[in-house]
């Protein structure tokens, strides 16, 4: 089973999805609107929705009803992207112009605002509060995380504890209650559920660990944008953290960043930055500890039914430590 043949054996059901999201975003705002669609038709993984369609088959399967949790994580995901991307001063994002470098910042903080009240009004069409109650606090982290991203910009003092705790918030949160919602909805077994849920942490931790990762070893091809934009931004992850272990590296890289934060960067230190630390054994570490959370992840679903779509969601999980987009 490949990842491929996941998406075509859901392709009708991920079809209808994307026609809800396409629904939802629409607005009589035509410039709104038009941010809105730019963004969606961007494309993208839809990795929250598949995993809410593979945990729905736990239970009592019903696409109509999934999708209103599918929909709304997936806005809600596009909501972050678009501040993001203003936060970060991103002209590409997945090889297309960001809403901030088509219209404006302005634009951007309002598309992404008005994203994300739509991912709220969506999930209120099902009439479960439980499910309100896990998703709004799933929002309320990822804010906090962001929050800690920002405060820890250009730090190479930050712990990989403050890393772990602030890509937990800011990443894997979504994607465990992605594959707890979609359990939920479906009335699954409890025990089912929390093992799902502690299935999809493990992935979303090793999911960002190897966004980080690809941030320094990708291309501008398969990133759809400049790679090294994170330390370039000041955000110091962590290959960053293991690499600086290296006395050998560290001096160049606080320098680098250094530079970063003052007025004037000095292109040609971070570039020596960069190289240092792709050829450090930060890398390796890195790797090592993203392929640690998938082990967990495939652990976590030893004790869900026999059902394909266990096998399914091994798949998605082993494709995460082994994507290059």
């Amino acid at each position: 089973m490949k990842l491929l043949d996941i998406y075509s054996k859901f392709s009708d059901d991920i079809h209808y999805i994307e026609n809800k999201l396409q629904e939802s975003v629409r607005s009589e705002d035509a410039q709104l609107n038009d941010a809105a669609l730019h963004l969606l038709k961007a494309g993208g993984k839809r990795l929250r929705p598949v995993f809410v369609l593979l945990a729905g088959r736990f239970g009592k399967y019903d696409v109509e009803l999934l999708s209103h949790v599918a929909v709304s994580l997936e806005l809600i995901h596009m909501a972050t992207l678009v501040h993001d991307d203003v936060i970060d001063d991103a002209a590409m994002r997945r090889g297309q112009l960001t809403v901030k470098e088509k219209w404006d910042e302005r634009i951007a903080m309002y598309t992404g605002d008005y994203i994300l009240a739509k991912a709220l009004t969506v999930v209120t069409k099902l009439d479960r509060p439980d499910i309100h109650r896990i998703l709004s606090h799933a929002v309320v982290q990822m804010v906090i995380g962001e929050m800690e991203q920002l405060r820890l910009f250009y730090n190479v003092e930050q712990s990989v504890r403050d890393y772990l705790l602030r890509i937990r918030r800011k990443t894997a949160l979504l994607i465990a209650v992605s594959c707890q919602l979609g359990a939920l909805a479906a009335d699954a077994p409890k025990i089912v559920t929390q093992r799902l849920y502690s299935f999809g942490y493990n992935v979303g931790m090793a999911f960002q660990i190897q966004d980080d990762l690809l941030d320094l070893t990708g291309t501008a091809e398969q990133l759809g944008k400049p790679p090294g934009s994170d330390i370039r931004q000041g955000n110091v992850t962590l290959p960053v953290l293991y690499a600086i272990q290296d006395e050998r590296i560290s001096d160049t890289v606080r320098r680098a960043l250094e530079s970063l934060r003052g007025a004037s960067a000095d292109d040609s230190l971070v570039d020596e930055a960069l190289t240092l630390i792709r050829g450090s054994a930060g890398i390796r570490e890195a790797e090592r500890l993203a392929a640690k959370y998938i082990d967990k992840a495939l652990a976590a679903l030893e004790d869900v039914p026999d059902i394909p779509e266990k096998e399914d969601l091994a798949v998605l999980a082993r494709f995460i430590t082994n994507r290059t987009y």
